[in-house]
């Protein structure tokens, strides 16, 4: 079957030379596939250009949120770096605390003074991010819990130390060695005398516990405090009790009324003072004059 074909004629004006070409049914399938392949080029490209279009907006919303979280970062290592700074200070009034709760510098482990402007950017896994100040947190916890109860104990043993004047008088008769007032001989005095007013109030010397309470030999009526710590106080030559065994005081309590009961010359208070079950100066627990 022989191959169709087509003329076509182009007239540029009236006096020009006619053109014209002859074209196959071949050529014009391959001219209307190269218009089809161009179409579809075209509306590729128009989408790719609309598609890299709204990737670049999206670049753009991203790099915002990008500098967004930069200046939330900046601030989040500022604000580490001003906790660490508080840390410090911190860790530093705690170092005191435990000196003054007496824990040596091995117990308390002593990161103390630790802080100033990092060298490096913060490392959040690392020496200078949050487990750091978590570490530091830990062990300030820790070693505040330990002061805390070391003061405690360091609190029980300051209300539990003799330290005021049992009565107000004057010193008669000071702890040692001296002559016995009834018998004339040398013997020792394991107390003070402090002379007073009869019914004068006597008040514990310091927190504890009355382990007797009662006629007591030659001490007459007199008390007996246990204040723990291996200290115990006691109170002689009293005229009438206030206390009774297993009552638990506080310093300054009354305990009773200047006397001249048991083997006394006349009214005054005998004190003694023991540690560890023996007798030792009262005047070293005398933080105070007797008299006032």
């Amino acid at each position: 079957m022989p191959k169709g074909h087509h003329t076509i004629i182009f007239v540029p004006h009236a006096r020009a030379r006619l053109r014209k070409w002859r074209v196959s049914d071949l050529q014009l399938r391959l001219a209307g596939s190269l218009l089809l392949v161009l179409t579809l080029a075209s509306i590729a490209l128009t989408a790719a250009f609309f598609t890299v279009t709204v990737d670049r907006g999206e670049i753009v919303r991203l790099e915002r949120e990008n500098e967004d979280l930069r200046e939330v970062n900046e601030s989040f290592e500022a604000s580490i770096r001003d906790i660490q700074g508080m840390l410090a200070q911190y860790e530093e009034r705690t170092l005191q605390l435990a000196i003054i709760a007496g824990l040596d510098e091995g117990t308390y482990g002593g990161d103390a003074g630790i802080g100033g402007e990092p060298q490096a950017p913060l490392a959040y896994g690392g020496g200078y991010g949050l487990e750091a100040v978590e570490r530091r947190l830990g062990s300030l916890d820790g070693t505040l819990g330990e002061i805390e109860e070391r003061l405690e104990e360091r609190s029980r043993w300051i209300a539990a130390t003799p330290a005021i004047a049992p009565a107000r008088g004057i010193l008669t008769s000071g702890y040692g060695l001296r002559r016995d007032p009834l018998t004339g001989v040398r013997a020792f005095h394991q107390g003070v005398d402090i002379a007073a007013a009869p019914g004068q109030a006597v008040r514990a010397a310091a927190d504890g516990l009355v382990v007797r309470a009662g006629n007591l030999g030659g001490l007459g009526r007199a008390v007996v405090i246990a204040h723990g710590f291996g200290t115990t106080t006691r109170y002689g030559h009293l005229a009438r009790l206030t206390v009774a065994p297993g009552q638990e005081l506080r310093r300054g309590d009354v305990i009773g009324y200047v006397g001249n009961t048991g083997r006394s010359t006349g009214y005054h208070l005998h004190y003694e003072v023991h540690v560890d079950g023996r007798p030792v100066d009262p005047a070293s627990y005398l933080l105070e004059d007797p008299a006032g």
